[in-house]
């Protein structure tokens, strides 16, 4: 069996994606990081990476083996800190994923930044889809059904989503007065980055579809261009708080928009979680349950 200091070598150089590159961090020579590869490859039976004059990339084994051994140094790591009798608290980096939905988790961020100053926090806001393991996550926050992946998860809060324009554009246009109305208005759409398919709409089944004005995959430019009277969107009533309590946004058809979703908080299953993804998995699902921006006056943006 190789020695965790050779296992830790393999991920750095999967990590670096080049023998030179670890080899200068390690203080070793390229041909050292090398042979060592090469006798865990041997060990294995299996070749780990592809490789040639400019590039090195992992093959399909490198892959699953490379997700083991994220998970072997985090528990080794994470047993490290719970034993150690002179830890003063968490501390060390946390690489967390996050959807692209603007002022929901700023606070909380903010919040735990300030309770936690040796916690460095390493953020990617995205809405693709990533593999949690084998990219290197050690949590991430997404939202919709969760599939039996085989990770640790805990419920965030629910939230609606809400049909809303500009008064000026309802003004011009009128309001639609069933969901079957709506093909007759200028529709502001979000493609899923990872599927590519159109969000759904509270439409009912046999109702006309209009064609979009516009698509993408940004919360905010969907929010911008309806307060500008571009036509009507459908978003998360929290991205949309501040901009209906100042009535920039009325919000349309609310008997048909009750339908919620679920945020989730997931991450490798381990029974020795480090001590600074536990109290940031804690301290988000306690902020988040707290509450948030309102989505109509005297309304709350989302359930727990």
């Amino acid at each position: 069996m190789d020695s965790l200091g050779s296992i830790a070598m393999f991920v750095q150089v999967a990590d670096s994606g080049s023998f030179s590159a670890t080899a200068r961090q390690l203080g070793l020579s390229s041909s050292a990081v090398g042979k060592s590869v090469a006798r865990m490859e041997a060990r294995l039976g299996a070749r780990l990476f592809r490789r040639s004059t400019r590039h090195l990339s992992l093959t399909v084994e490198g892959e699953q083996f490379l997700a083991r051994c994220r998970r072997i140094l985090a528990e080794v790591e994470a047993a490290e800190q719970e034993l150690s009798a002179s830890a003063k608290g968490p501390s060390g980096k946390l690489r967390i994923s996050l959807p692209r939905y603007s002022g929901l988790f700023d606070t909380a961020i903010l919040a735990f930044m300030r309770a936690y100053p040796a916690v460095e926090l390493d953020l990617d806001f995205s809405d693709t889809l990533v593999n949690v393991v084998s990219d290197g996550y050690d949590a991430v926050v997404r939202t919709g059904a969760l599939a039996d992946s085989g990770l640790a998860s805990r419920r965030l809060c629910t939230f609606r989503r809400l049909l809303v324009a500009a008064p000026a554009y309802l003004a011009r246009h009128g309001h639609p007065a069933t969901p079957a109305g709506l093909a007759q208005h200028t529709q502001l759409h979000y493609r899923f980055p990872a599927t590519g398919r159109l969000e759904q709409w509270p439409l009912a089944p046999g109702d006309p579809v209009a064609a979009s004005a516009m698509v993408c995959n940004s919360v905010e430019m969907r929010v911008f261009l309806a307060v500008q009277g571009q036509g009507i969107a459908y978003l998360p009533a929290f991205t949309v708080g501040r901009e209906l309590a100042a009535g920039q946004l009325e919000s349309l058809l609310d008997d048909h928009t009750q339908e919620q979703a679920t945020f989730w908080l997931l991450w490798p299953a381990s029974s020795h979680l480090p001590p600074r993804l536990r109290v940031f998995i804690d301290f988000l699902v306690e902020k988040l349950e707290k509450g948030g921006p309102a989505s109509r006056p005297g309304e709350p943006w989302f359930g727990t």
